[in-house]
């Protein structure tokens, strides 16, 4: 029986445009889109912000070193942030999930300003009971090290826990630590993975 259930955060209950992301803080600086990729993307440093190794006044500066630009941070974190729109479909599917008494664990690769924007702009992260976060753990998926601490913080048997990601190499990760887990494209097709798996929601819990 699963009781315990970890969501992705990106594309699976948010949606996220890194390009976005890229153009906003370029519009800041006087820089293009693809110019803010290379240093931003490409260079990995927005990886190492998430995976924790950069605090956010040490990502500030590496930043306005490499572009040769100085920014407002609380302008630079928005501009980094706003990129996200709701999954709303997903949002019944979580309602009905805690109603039939389950646990919700955020398990994330992501950064304080991205989670921070999440819980200040939307409403979906109110139905975790938990989160197991990249740049806390020190780790992001596939490595190991965030499954492990996942496993450790939800105390819960793998083979009780279902976990959905956008990207199908975490999912293979999270299913050698034998995790029930399932690649997310959309919630109706997480519906039909929920039903392979014996998960019955309750009744009328869309309406």
């Amino acid at each position: 029986m699963i009781r315990t259930f970890l969501f992705d955060m990106g594309n699976v209950l948010v949606h996220f445009c890194h390009d976005r992301m890229c153009s906003q803080i370029g519009d800041l600086c006087g820089k293009s889109g693809p110019e803010i990729r290379t240093v931003l993307i490409e260079s990995e440093l927005q990886f190492k912000f998430e995976r924790g190794w950069l605090s956010e006044d040490e990502f500030q500066a590496v930043l306005q070193r490499l572009l040769e630009a100085s920014f407002d941070r609380d302008e630079l974190f928005h501009a980094g942030s706003d990129i996200f729109q709701p999954n709303t479909s997903i949002v019944p599917v979580l309602k009905a999930l805690k109603a039939a008494g389950h646990r919700l664990v955020l398990l994330s690769n992501t950064s304080a300003p991205h989670l921070r924007f999440v819980q200040e702009t939307y409403d979906v992260l109110e139905h975790f009971d938990d989160f197991v976060l990249s740049y806390e753990v020190g780790a992001v998926k596939p490595d190991a090290a965030i499954f492990e601490a996942a496993l450790s913080k939800i105390n819960c048997p793998p083979e009780e826990c279902f976990y959905t990601d956008d990207i199908e190499e975490y999912v293979i990760t999270a299913r050698q630590f034998g995790l029930r887990a399932e690649v997310f494209t959309d919630t109706e097709n997480l519906l039909t993975h929920l039903e392979s798996h014996g998960v019955n929601l309750p009744p009328n819990w869309a309406a």
